[in-house]
């Protein structure tokens, strides 16, 4: 009983979840002020375009770096970056509060350390695979959802793991991802959407990929189960 009393409210969250949900928070709290008014004054109006400006990832940027070796190279940090800025306070309460879930189950697993290379390395792959593999793009990535879909990649490395030491179906580890990306088909089929679940899945897949490495113990497991076969 003592115990319950004492007990947080909320469960606490790894130290590094709250490091990479903050400044996206930071961020949207800051933009939505100046939207309404009450920060930056009348040039205020105009600063999520020039978030959006500032940290977007663009297709055409991004192939002339490419094709320059990384030049310009200060333009680099836009590889991630693009995850802090969005569209609006929907789009991202909806990122923030993915973020914050699944990083809690992924980060009372893996080091801090881990959970960072799996964030922006999703962020990063779901950069690359929009700007280098969608011909003819030209709108700006934007959003923390690739590295939120890397965090999901890490969570279904977790269950997958766990499935194949107990002998169970594995493939079932990928129930959230196929509900996932099959909702967000019908909402694209019915609202309209852009490429943006290039990024995602390719964010998704580096996770998964990461994990093998990152996770503690991942890369022994995967080489017990192919030994297994």
């Amino acid at each position: 009983m003592d115990q319950e009393l004492h007990a947080p409210p909320l469960n606490p969250l790894p130290w590094i979840v709250w490091a990479l949900a903050l400044p996206v928070i930071a961020m949207e709290m800051l933009l939505s002020l100046a939207e309404a008014g009450l920060v930056g004054g009348a040039q205020g109006v105009g600063w999520r375009l020039q978030a959006v400006e500032r940290f977007g990832m663009f297709p055409e940027l991004l192939k002339l770096q490419w094709e320059t070796g990384g030049h310009p190279a200060a333009e680099l940090h836009r590889l991630v970056s693009y995850s802090l800025v969005h569209g609006g306070v929907t789009h991202a309460l909806f990122a923030v509060v993915m973020l914050l879930a699944l990083g809690k189950w992924v980060g009372e697993v893996f080091r801090w350390w881990a959970v960072l290379a799996v964030v922006l390395g999703s962020a990063a792959a779901g950069a690359l695979a929009y700007g280098l593999l969608v011909p003819g793009i030209r709108a700006p990535l934007i959003g923390a959802y690739p590295a939120v879909y890397g965090l999901i990649g890490a969570f279904t490395f977790m269950i997958f793991t766990n499935l194949s030491r107990v002998g169970a179906n594995k493939w079932r580890a990928f129930s959230l991802i196929g509900f996932l990306l099959f909702f967000q088909f019908v909402f694209g089929m019915l609202f309209g959407g852009g490429w943006d679940w290039v990024a995602d899945v390719a964010g998704f897949a580096a996770g998964f990929l990461l994990s093998v490495v990152v996770s503690p113990g991942g890369f022994r497991r995967v080489l017990d189960q192919i030994r297994q076969r």
